[in-house]
């Protein structure tokens, strides 16, 4: 069987093991998928993680789990300890970014050979945000990047990881954290990623003001930066932005006539 319906038939197993009429959560633990995948005769992946891990950040589970939940909701896969892992059913609104926004040129200052050699991937991202200062531009502050792919233990969670750590300072003094999730290729944002980032945050820095950011590369290598914050409804979108990196002579007049105009606005 491929991977994808090698997965989705595990992952599909074990939902409709535990389901019951009216629930919103089912637990289950990462022991569970091997037993399930020596039922049904299907050989795993050297990599175990990867089964669950393609289903919170690059796949959607299979239809006849996602048919179940009513409409306007979703299921979702969030961490719950260490080798444990819960569905759960949330409103369904995923991040993705506004067609409709108007873009921002920035001056390219991505060393050249950085760009010949970058692909098309969350560390090439990354990288065109550090090179570039998008963070700073994006919120407003003094960003520096403290640290990348920070691992770490968050209780009731397990393990998580960000992709890249800031820290930052605003003209009052005020200390933020700012934890980066970046997405190239065909991988999406997550809301299981940012309400980690919220907790790694809490736990981590509990004196520093939270300021989670999703990193994203759409069409046309335009980069889109999002802004979350926690509402009674969850994780919702606060600030969207989208920039695309040009040679300095490419802005021209009428771009930051453009832009002054919004600065009045």
């Amino acid at each position: 069987m491929k991977s994808k319906n090698r997965y989705s038939a595990i992952i599909e197993h074990i939902f409709k093991s535990k389901y019951k009429a009216s629930l919103t959560e089912l637990e289950f633990k990462r022991d569970e998928m091997v037993s399930v995948a020596q039922k049904l005769k299907i050989a795993l992946p050297k990599n175990l993680g990867d089964l669950v891990y393609s289903f919170r950040y690059r796949a959607e589970l299979p239809e006849s789990i996602q048919k179940i939940a009513p409409k306007g909701k979703t299921w979702i896969i969030r961490p719950a300890g260490h080798g444990k892992y819960r569905f759960v059913m949330i409103a369904d609104n995923p991040l993705i970014p506004n067609v409709n926004l108007a873009e921002t040129k920035v001056p390219d200052a991505t060393p050249g050979i950085v760009a010949k050699y970058a692909f098309n991937d969350e560390q090439a991202l990354l990288a065109k945000l550090r090179y570039n200062r998008l963070i700073d531009v994006f919120t407003g502050i003094t960003c520096y990047s403290l640290q990348n792919h920070l691992r770490t233990t968050v209780p009731d969670m397990g393990q998580v990881e960000t992709d890249e750590i800031y820290v930052g300072l605003d003209k009052k003094g005020v200390h933020y954290v700012i934890p980066i999730q970046a997405k190239g290729g065909t991988d999406k944002l997550s809301i299981v990623q940012i309400e980690q980032d919220f907790a790694v945050c809490e736990h981590k820095f509990p004196n520093l003001v939270c300021r989670p950011i999703g990193a994203q590369f759409i069409d046309d290598g335009v980069i889109v930066l999002f802004e979350f914050e926690q509402t009674a409804d969850g994780v919702r979108i606060s600030s969207e932005k989208h920039y695309r990196l040009v040679a300095p002579e490419e802005i021209d007049e009428k771009d930051l006539q453009s832009y002054r105009q919004r600065q009045a606005d």
